[in-house]
């Protein structure tokens, strides 16, 4: 084989590799920027839920002073 077509077979080589460790540097990144995101909305759902319950028994409370104070 001439030299030539040996540094090209080398280049095609590292560029397929290094092409290859990119999308998968690139990959592990992206699942990692979901999972944090996905905790995040887990947290933030948790937040709706604890205050759509706290706003409920808000509401039982108002009944409970009204009823009270007999208005």
């Amino acid at each position: 084989m001439s030299e030539a077509i040996v540094v090209a077979l080398i280049g095609v080589l590292g560029s397929g590799l290094g092409a290859f460790v990119g999308v998968m540097t690139s990959a592990k990144l992206t699942q990692f920027r979901l999972q944090r995101l996905e905790e995040k909305v887990d947290k933030h759902n948790s937040i709706i839920d604890r205050t759509f319950k706290l706003e409920g028994r808000m509401t039982e409370v108002e009944h409970d002073i009204r009823d009270l104070k007999g208005v």
